[in-house]
């Protein structure tokens, strides 16, 4: 006879309510920081979230802010499904937003309807090599690949900022960044439409590309021989050779499907916001904020979805909160509690079995 489930069953063995309290907690924290600081903690949250819902204007800016992080979000949880730590989200963001970039300068005259998927294709080639690169290492030599990625964000920064400074792609007036990409090459909505809806200015139709390849994630994961053969690698890499299927090559594959999501991320980035790439002081943070993202969305597709959008919300609510003299680094405590209690979602399950060894050590006397 089953017996009755108590609280920290339904917890265990629900990822959707761990995420939710996990977010209720991350802003009680937030709330206990504000209150020590003598912030009142109703005005500071009204205007986090009279910033994100107040408007359609609003609204659209949290959606084009959370579309680079889906996409890069998505890369990092294939590569967690698949049993590769991709740290390396960072650099293979940063290639696809400069091939995009060069892409568009370069053969502006292009038509729209060619440039634009040009722009597409030469970022997730771009980033897909960036991860090759690092897969290969390790296949050949050994090298473990979270040191090999660290790297490669590095040579990928200053390797933008050389490239930023070629005379033909470097901007002709004193800006320490590239030219603008032609206006052929970005994604924006119509400004009719901009203005009849009351969008932001950058609203564009990236978030129906990270959509898109937000389905087309779970299909490959879930609906596919090779995401059978990349999760078996995932699962067991000694179970899956054993069971005949090439660990390299899938470390390979693994890597180069993640290192293309974050190159189009990139380029989702640069055609649909920036327009062009600064000669970088400091890395963004966009693939290292796909792994929090990715952490939140417990690495479901759909899941990275809305985590991307809520990322993307509080970073630009958060950005008000200076209006109430708060402290924007309110949002990253926050986030950071989120994915702590997230990360540690396991001790659940470790909870629930501790209760019940108890009962089955007794039953054997």
């Amino acid at each position: 006879m089953d017996k009755k489930r108590t609280l920290i069953d339904v917890i265990a063995d629900s990822r959707l309510i761990h995420t939710i309290l996990s977010i209720i907690i991350g802003f009680l924290v937030g709330a206990i920081f504000l209150a020590v600081m003598k912030i009142p903690v109703g005005e500071a949250y009204g205007m986090l979230f009279k910033s994100i819902f107040s408007n359609t204007k609003n609204l659209s800016y949290c959606i084009v802010y959370g579309t680079p992080y889906i996409v890069v979000g998505l890369s990092v949880a294939f590569s967690f499904r698949t049993g590769v730590f991709n740290i390396g989200a960072e650099g293979q963001f940063v290639m696809g937003s400069l091939a995009a970039c060069v892409v568009g300068i370069l053969c502006g005259s292009l038509p729209k309807i060619l440039l634009i998927p040009l722009c597409f294709l030469a970022a997730a080639v771009a980033g897909a090599i960036w991860g090759v690169i690092v897969g290969f290492l390790k296949n050949k030599w050994g090298i473990n690949e979270v040191l090999s990625m660290i790297m490669f964000n590095w040579i990928a920064f200053y390797l933008s900022n050389f490239i930023a400074d070629f005379p033909a792609i470097h901007n002709e007036g004193t800006a320490e960044a590239t030219r603008t990409v032609s206006d052929n090459a970005r994604t924006l909505l119509p400004a009719g439409l901009i203005e009849k809806f009351n969008l932001c200015p950058t609203a564009n139709w990236g978030i129906l590309v990270a959509v898109i390849l937000t389905v087309v994630v779970y299909f490959v994961i879930e609906k596919t021989t090779l995401g059978y053969e990349l999760k078996a690698v995932g699962f067991n890499k000694s179970a899956a050779e054993y069971g005949g299927i090439s660990v390299n090559r899938s470390i390979l594959t693994a890597l180069a499907i993640s290192g293309a999501l974050a190159g189009l991320g990139g380029a989702l980035q640069l055609l649909g916001m920036g327009g062009r790439i600064s000669i970088f002081t400091s890395q963004e943070g966009f693939g290292f904020a796909g792994i929090v993202v990715a952490l939140i969305g417990v690495s479901q597709p759909f899941g990275v979805l809305l985590a991307g959008l809520f990322y993307g919300a509080l970073t630009y609510g958060g950005g008000k909160l200076n209006l109430v003299k708060a402290p924007t680094q309110v949002v990253d405590i926050i986030v950071g509690t989120v994915v702590f209690f997230i990360a540690i979602s396991s001790i659940f399950g470790a909870i629930r079995y501790l209760k019940k060894s108890p009962q089955k050590g007794g039953s054997k006397s």
